[in-house]
């Protein structure tokens, strides 16, 4: 069945009747904002749309490309992970870093260390500190006894650890106070979480003997462990252990029980570090959550 051709006479009608409802819908003033304010709306997003998926292709190439991102907002490669304590981060980063013998560390060796033990702790520990270093910076460390704190002390006067029993002789600095009377909770502290290191053995000991000596006094070292990444801060008290002995450093009952080698053997492998803390802010102790420096100089 053939469709009759439309002829020009139609066209012509269906065209006048086009215009003539298109003036009527312009004549109605709701009809014609309706739709003006639609084809407005629609441009809009439709505009909008291409500036969001062009920012997103952007902001996806920026983050793609670090070199494009501020230094500041580039996290450091041992920064601890989110929820992990001290002693899981240096416990992650040390073993691989950590001679497992008793060393002096060559400089990239102690670089690689201390940066790993500021990410994980927020202390700066050094190798080498005010132009001192020990003959050692990894060693075994041995369990020693209580030393005593004032003339008079007893082992039932410490409050932990009594099995360890008081050390015969003092210290290497003598007693930490001058009386019971004058006992302080530094002097406590000290006594507790103290560390031993073998100054005696210092090329320049007996030359230098008396800036040596009031400088290694009661030093802040921080003693690692890096097996399980328990660390404490320590305050050099005594000087030691003998050659004879193979191990390099001591450490109170205290400091061998926060670092779980306080059973069996009693000795252990360690990292051990001076602490830079001029201003005295870091405490004595455990090291359970990472040091927070205040200073806003």
């Amino acid at each position: 069945m053939n469709t009759p051709a439309i002829g020009s006479n139609a066209i012509n009608a269906l065209q006048k009747r086009s215009e003539l409802l298109r003036k009527k819908l312009n004549e109605h003033k709701a009809a014609k904002h309706f739709f003006t304010r639609t084809s407005l709306l629609a441009y809009d997003l439709r505009r909008k749309s291409s500036r969001l998926l062009a920012g997103a292709g952007l902001t996806g190439a920026l983050l793609l490309s670090s070199a494009n991102l501020p230094k500041l907002m580039q996290l450091p490669s041992a920064q601890v992970a989110k929820g992990e304590t001290p002693a899981e981060a240096l416990q992650r980063t040390l073993p691989s870093i950590t001679p497992h013998s008793p060393a002096k560390l060559e400089e990239d060796q102690a670089k690689k260390i201390e940066d790993a033990v500021y990410s994980a702790t927020g202390m700066k520990a050094k190798a080498v500190y005010e132009g001192q270093q020990l003959n050692h910076q990894v060693g075994y460390i041995g369990y020693e006894q209580h030393l005593r704190r004032y003339p008079g002390d007893t082992i039932l006067d410490h409050d932990d650890e009594q099995i360890a029993g008081v050390a015969p002789g003092l210290g290497a600095w003598g007693y930490f106070a001058k009386s019971r009377s004058e006992f302080t909770t530094q002097d406590y502290l000290r006594e507790k979480y103290y560390s031993v290191a073998q100054t005696l053995y210092l090329p320049n000991w007996n030359q230098d003997f008396v800036k040596l000596r009031d400088w290694y006094k009661y030093r802040k070292i921080l003693v690692v462990n890096p097996a399980n990444g328990t660390a404490v801060v320590t305050a050099l008290g005594d000087a030691g252990p003998a050659h004879w002995t193979g191990k390099q450093f001591g450490g109170s009952p205290e400091v061998m029980k926060v670092l779980n080698l306080h059973l069996g053997p009693r000795k252990g492998l360690v990292l051990f570090l001076f602490l830079d803390d001029p201003e005295n802010k870091i405490p004595l102790g455990p090291v359970t959550h990472p040091f927070i420096n205040t200073n806003t100089k």
